[in-house]
């Protein structure tokens, strides 16, 4: 199972920056730990896909990201994704560990990070192979609740 890792300049990139109920969301990977990128992404100020060493996706499927949902309840909101699987065809995709999830919308900074997954070790998906990203329907990509 993947270990979920908020990056810590999303908080505020989303606040200043983002529309979450009309932003596109994408998914990028990478064989690279967050760390090990110069400069790492995890750092203040650098959480932006430019600073990620992505794979190459020229057999991989569509990236984009469904928005299911992005509301406010009770004082706590919810941003929930669809599912996305990705398929590669006619070739390789990866190896990757990492699975980054971006806001593409944002121009500044541009395309900045909000997540990222750890697979925990290198995925390398062979032509007709598929891997389903499986956002938690119930939790949301990420909640916010008031004091």
């Amino acid at each position: 199972m993947a270990t979920f890792n908020l990056i810590n300049d999303w908080l505020a990139n989303m606040v200043e920056n983002a529309d979450l109920d009309s932003d596109q969301f994408v998914i990028a990977l990478s064989n690279t730990a967050p760390g090990d990128e110069d400069p790492a992404v995890t750092g203040d100020g650098n959480g932006v896909i430019a600073n990620v060493t992505e794979v190459a996706y020229t057999h991989c499927s569509s990236r984009n990201i469904t928005t299911t949902s992005s509301s406010q309840a009770s004082g706590t909101y919810k941003l929930v994704l669809q599912d996305i699987t990705l398929t590669a065809s006619g070739g390789t995709v990866g190896p990757f560990r990492y699975v980054y999830v971006y806001d593409d919308t944002v121009a500044s900074p541009a395309d900045p990070l909000v997540a990222y997954y750890d697979y925990g070790s290198s995925i390398t998906l062979q032509d007709g192979e598929t891997l389903e990203i499986d956002f938690d329907a119930d939790n949301g990509l990420f909640q916010l609740a008031s004091a």
